[in-house]
């Protein structure tokens, strides 16, 4: 589902217009976007949580040339979703999936 087909679920669900949808679900993004750029962590009881976590600088190898290198430090934004029976779903920065730790893409 892209931002499109949300606006027009949230408008037939919440029986709205998709303009005032769009504008809800902009406001959202942006809100959670800023509180998390700033380092709050975003809670929505039920449904998962948005926050941003600091990697620090370490020790790495080069896969080519199997040589030392240092990794810089990062903050990636993380995605929890909590979904039925408890199971977690994970959407780490880099795009992989990892879901009850296994790495599925």
């Amino acid at each position: 589902m892209n931002k499109g087909e949300l606006v027009d679920a949230v408008a037939a669900k919440a029986n709205i217009t998709k303009k005032q949808a769009d504008e809800v679900i902009s406001a959202f993004l942006s809100v959670v976007t800023e509180a998390v750029a700033n380092g709050e962590k975003v809670t929505l009881v039920g449904f998962g949580s948005f926050e941003r976590r600091e990697r620090s600088e370490r020790e790495g190898r080069n896969p080519k040339t199997n040589e030392p290198m240092i990794i810089p430090e990062l903050a990636e934004k993380y995605l929890r979703f909590l979904l039925h029976l408890n199971s977690k779903v994970f959407f780490p920065v880099n795009g992989s999936i990892v879901f009850l730790g296994m790495v599925v893409v």
